[in-house]
């Protein structure tokens, strides 16, 4: 039997869903029979669903804010990481504090989300997205 049948066998028995479901037996599962109860996904797998969702929030956010190329990767990224966390839906409700980076305005853009519920949820990491934002500097 090649390697092919055997995940062609495999997808045909025990299906392949996308998102988590409990199986015949109750155990947490996902993929094609992984059951998460028993057996963790591995760190490969977790670095290719964060490659996907880094990929997908940077998708979001360059069709929403296209400006955003022409800023420093570190802007960038301190832009990202706000929406790769709450949505390029959630990062628009920044208004002020988006006019305010488009302008080049450190001081009022840190304020603003430093002023914002969102600080408030994510503590520390609001902090170190303010201070890349201003520093233009990875943190």
């Amino acid at each position: 039997m090649s390697v092919t049948n055997i995940y062609e066998q495999l997808e045909r028995d025990e299906a392949k869903r996308n998102r988590p479901y409990r199986d015949s037996v109750g155990k947490l599962t996902i993929g094609v029979g992984h059951n998460l109860d028993d057996k963790p996904i591995s760190d490969r797998a977790v670095r290719v669903i964060l490659e996907d969702d880094v990929a997908d929030a940077r998708r979001d956010l360059q069709t929403a804010l296209p400006w955003v190329e022409c800023l420093s990767e570190p802007r960038q990224a301190a832009l990202l990481n706000m929406c790769f966390n709450m949505g390029v839906g959630g990062l628009l409700t920044f208004k002020c504090a988006l006019a305010a980076i488009k302008e080049g305005n450190w001081d009022k853009a840190a304020a603003e989300i430093l002023h914002s519920k969102y600080a408030e949820q994510v503590g520390p990491r609001a902090h170190r997205v303010i201070q890349q934002l201003k520093e233009d500097r990875w943190i």
